[in-house]
């Protein structure tokens, strides 16, 4: 089945990133790292928010913004162990 929804590489790897760092700031304790999170989810989150892939899907873009977020959530998936 084809997903609904077309979304650019750049926009997925932003919103992927955004989790990363979100998740990142939940467990940092030194808080010059925690400043650093928290510009860097600020950035991440204009990105996402100005990309011009939403100007493409007038009238869609908050069920668009949605499904990115419902796609992108879940973690990479760990390596697969190599057998010999």
């Amino acid at each position: 089945m084809t997903p609904p929804y077309a979304f650019p590489e750049d926009l997925v790897q932003a919103q992927r990133a955004w989790y990363t760092a979100y998740r990142e700031l939940s467990c940092e304790e030194n808080p010059s790292q925690t400043t650093v999170l928290r510009r860097r989810l600020q950035q991440l989150s204009v990105r996402i928010a100005t990309h011009p892939y939403w100007a493409s899907i007038p009238g869609r873009a908050p069920a668009a913004r949605m499904a990115l977020k419902q796609q992108t959530w879940e973690l990479e998936p760990e390596p697969e162990e190599v057998r010999p």
